[in-house]
């Protein structure tokens, strides 16, 4: 008999420090479950533009030197997630589509745990070596550096394919109308779990649903 097995969608923006701080309780989560569940990544529009974002909630607590001061302090107490005080008060991408787009780019051509792979390079590339991972042109040489077929990704792009293969995670996101990054949603949407959740309370909730039928949530 097969053994089951679920699948999480985990919604994150590669800019997003708290979706920095979960990449160790997802590696946690892969090594302790294994083949038992798949975590799909999709990417969420929170810093698609990244001026308007600030101005509108950091005008008065210090605009990108006031975000940065949090996010280095948000992160403080996780010695996995270590962050560069350098970025957002000198290194500001401008977005954080340019990223998302080469992610779908590359899971296209390359598959999905090459992308994943990526997507932690590039989340490393900015929060600890505090690299514009919003221009293109530095996400193609980290690309070029892992031996990527960057013509192949490039190719995705101009003719429109990633971008679309983006826009639909876009979408996907409203289907569950997730608002925050990192978004764990479980159970085809009856769990949904949202912000710095622990890796106990993550481990637990996918026992659960592991252990159990799954069509007992609908139960009435």
């Amino acid at each position: 008999m097969k053994s089951k097995q679920i699948t999480i969608d985990y919604f994150s923006d590669t800019l997003c420090v708290w979706a920095w701080i979960a990449q160790r309780r997802i590696d946690e989560l892969n090594k302790h479950f294994e083949n038992k569940i798949e975590i799909r990544n999709l990417c969420i529009d929170i810093f698609g533009d990244t001026a308007t974002r600030i101005q509108e909630q950091w005008a008065d607590k210090g605009l990108y030197e006031g975000f940065g001061a949090h996010v280095v302090k948000s992160a403080d107490p996780y010695d996995s997630a270590v962050v560069n005080s350098d970025i957002w008060r000198k290194t500001r991408p401008t977005t954080s589509a340019n990223a998302h787009m080469v992610l779908k780019a590359i899971e296209l051509v390359a598959g999905k745990k090459i992308a994943n792979d990526f997507s932690v390079i590039m989340r490393k590339a900015f929060f600890v070596d505090a690299e514009d991972i919003g221009n293109l042109e530095v996400i193609y040489r980290l690309a070029i550096i892992q031996g990527l077929d960057l013509d192949a990704i490039k190719y995705l792009i101009t003719n429109g394919e990633a971008l679309a293969a983006l826009m639909s995670d876009y979408q996907y996101a409203k289907k569950f109308d997730i608002k925050g990054s990192p978004c764990f949603v479980m159970n085809e949407g009856r769990q949904i779990l949202f912000g710095n959740v622990g890796y106990r309370v993550l481990r637990t909730n996918i026992e659960e649903l592991l252990n159990n039928d799954m069509d007992e949530a609908s139960w009435c």
